[in-house]
């Protein structure tokens, strides 16, 4: 099972199109719903451990947020 989905909701960073993500488990402080930050990729976060960006961060391009 994945722990968070991409959205529909966007934002621009440059000429990057960063996408907003949304938890689809619980887990460490994340709840199931909540909505995460924008990422260009799934690659950019990690499925695995307790690895999250939250609020508005932005992690694009070669970046990978892992636990």
């Amino acid at each position: 099972m994945t722990k968070f989905e991409i959205t529909e909701g966007t934002a621009k960073f440059g000429d990057v199109i960063l996408h907003r993500i949304k938890a689809t488990m619980a887990f460490s402080n994340v709840k199931k719903g909540d909505l995460g930050g924008f990422i260009e990729k799934g690659d950019n976060l990690s499925q695995g451990g307790n690895a999250w960006v939250s609020d508005n961060a932005r992690v694009f391009g070669n970046a990978r947020v892992s636990d």
